[in-house]
């Protein structure tokens, strides 16, 4: 039941642990003089914790030798001394060779979850909007974050394992010359650690992958919750939205409980297997010194050696488990950098100076491609001349505005500008030739004048000066407390709604674009800004060739030309005048939407019908 309930993202996929490690091997490959020094420290400790039990034997060797044979010049005092100088001076030396190995192992981590976390935001910020519109962007933020995190405890564990299985394969070599038969049973219940460890790593990929998947749920809960906690107060949906977190915790709590007992799981079962192992071979070690086959000292260095061997032999065991983590979070970050995009285009030519005019022919088009919302849409604006798009919700409007950015892939027909298909252009540098203002204008934040430079850059001071007095004389400027300084707060909470859309649209006045765009606001604001965003309008109109999706009658009147869709086909086309008086679909839209913003507004019935070619 834990285990089901749980959504998978239609990008997700499963990964070999070898083609892991090779794209690991990649961004870990530009360090290799700080995983020379990783190896080199790992190999020195590893050498001197082994020797550690040989300088023990030794010494136990030389004290039974001189216990029966004592020497006359008094050597036997000082042999403690140099005993517990030796281990001293070996234990000195691992503290420094594990000192070296952790700061190379840290700086390791932090370049390679750097590159990383770089590759994976860039991934997500190169995806399409088609891609946004199926995943939600805590479960994104989730994967750069949190799995990236979690990769990078792991290498840790792995720098872990490769030292224990250097002191696993010099231990044996020293057991195997102390005893080989005694080695040949120690090594054969081997197997039997390795077969834990390998149901251990199944379970582990498991719980962790699903451990990995709820939590990316909580993330993506919470940043709902926060982006509409306004509305759930107007609504005082507190209870409600607490519970829905609340599930989702519940869920959360559940798995990791799961998780953390199957890790916890690995130590103590392989303690039981490994404590009836050492009894056998202890017992049978003391059996071969009461046989004579070998010493009192070879046999304590055997018993030392065993513990050496058994512990760094458990350790890659429960590493093993606890790498899993890694390989599920590598995997979750993987999958979101291949995802595959949608927009493909067909060439990355570059875009020449446009004049802006605008073909679409035949196009197809639906979110689900089995639900075509755009037919057979045909639409031609020439260079420098603005349309207004008008319809009832859901005609198509906004589809045609995400079509022409390139925001999304269209299934048949073709849309060209200047006679170039926009496929074939780089689509960076197509988007840098578009105005594109969105229905609810985006402000991030900064000052209004770093956001109305945010397309281009480069913009001064005075040239936004400039351009903000060619709207009203700047007056809505001036009713801002620090003017361009003045901060927009996050997502443009401190402007109010017209502000932002006057600050959208000198972004775009800057900007200069051969192409204009917009989804007009349908917020009701006031009549002197409204006044003013209508002047940036004009401006704009007049100095591109734009398509808009009208919702306001001063902006349908100021366009060229008005295009009425229904159906996602254009059905009339004219100006307000022209269509008005041809008593069709326009003048129904004019009636149910525009006619509370006209001062004057005639009833149908007062009206002369006098139809026009559409």
């Amino acid at each position: 039941m834990i285990f089901n309930n749980l959504d998978v993202e239609s990008y997700d996929r499963q990964y070999r642990d070898r083609d892991l490690l090779r794209r690991v091997g990649r961004y870990v490959a530009p360090y290799r003089g700080r995983v020379a020094l990783i190896v080199g420290s790992v190999a020195t400790v590893s050498a001197l914790l082994a020797g550690v039990p040989l300088m023990l034997a030794a010494g136990i060797g030389r004290l039974e030798a001189l216990r029966l044979a004592p020497p006359v010049t008094g050597g036997l005092p000082r042999l403690p001394w140099l005993l517990l100088a030796g281990l001293f001076t070996a234990w000195i030396l691992v503290w420094i060779g594990n000192f070296l190995r952790r700061r190379a192992t840290s700086r390791l981590i932090g370049d390679v979850i750097y590159a990383l976390r770089r590759d994976a935001f860039k991934s997500a910020v190169g995806h399409d909007m088609a891609f946004y519109d199926r995943i939600a962007r805590g479960r994104v933020i989730s994967r750069i974050t949190t799995d990236t995190n979690d990769f990078g405890q792991s290498i840790t564990l792995v720098a872990d394992l490769v030292a224990q299985v250097v002191e696993v394969a010099i231990i044996t070599a020293v057991l195997v010359g102390i005893s080989g038969r005694l080695t040949l049973l120690v090594l054969a219940m081997a197997p039997l650690i390795l077969v834990f460890a390998f149901a251990f790593r199944i379970l582990a990929r498991k719980v962790t992958r699903q451990a990995a998947r709820v939590s990316a749920d909580v993330n993506a809960k919470i940043q709902e919750t926060v982006a509409g906690i306004s509305v759930a107060k107007n609504y005082r949906q507190e209870a409600v939205i607490y519970e829905e977190f609340a599930a989702v915790n519940r869920a959360s709590y559940r798995i990791n409980l799961l998780r953390g007992l199957t890790l916890s799981m690995v130590f103590p079962v392989l303690n039981i297997v490994i404590g009836l192992g050492t009894g056998l071979i202890v017992y049978q070690g003391a059996q071969s010194v009461a046989a004579g086959a070998i010493t009192v000292a070879s046999w304590f260095l055997f018993t030392q050696g065993i513990d050496r061997f058994w512990f760094p032999l458990m350790n890659l065991t429960a590493f093993w488990s606890q790498v899993q983590v890694g390989f599920a979070a590598i995997e979750r970050i993987y999958a979101l950098i291949d995802a595959e995009p949608t927009v493909v285009q067909r060439a990355t030519d570059p875009v020449p100076p446009l004049r802006g005019h605008i073909e679409i022919e035949g196009l197809r088009f639906g979110y689900d491609a089995d639900q075509p919302i755009l037919p057979d849409f045909n639409m031609d604006v020439p260079a420098g001349t603005s349309v207004a798009l008008v319809g009832h919700t859901g005609a198509g409007k906004s589809s045609i505005a995400r079509l022409l950015t390139r925001f999304y892939e269209f299934q048949a027909g073709r849309i060209l500008v200047d006679g170039h298909d926009i496929r074939t252009f780089d689509l960076g540098d197509y988007r840098r030739k578009l105005g594109i203002v969105p229905q609810a204008p985006f402000l991030f934040s900064g000052t209004v004048a770093e956001n109305i430079r945010y397309a281009r850059p480069e913009a001064t001071d005075e040239e936004i000066y400039a351009v903000a007095r060619r709207i009203g004389d700047g007056e809505w400027l001036a009713a801002l407390p620090d003017g361009i300084a003045t901060d927009v707060g996050e997502r443009g909470r401190d402007l109010s709604m017209g502000q932002r859309q006057l600050v959208a649209l000198m972004r775009v006045l800057v900007q200069k674009p051969a192409i204009f765009i917009l989804d007009e606001a349908t917020a009701s604001i006031d009549p002197f800004t409204e006044a003013q965003i209508q002047e940036a309008l004009e401006l704009i109109l007049g100095e591109s060739t734009s398509v808009v999706i009208a919702h306001r009658l001063s902006t349908v009147r100021a366009a060229d030309r008005i295009l009425v869709v229904s159906d996602g086909r254009i059905i009339e086309t004219g100006d307000h005048e022209q269509l008005m008086a041809g008593g069709g679909h326009y003048a129904e839209l004019y009636d149910t939407y525009f006619r509370h913003q006209s001062p004057d507004y005639q009833p149908p019935e007062s009206r002369r019908a006098d139809p026009q070619p559409t």
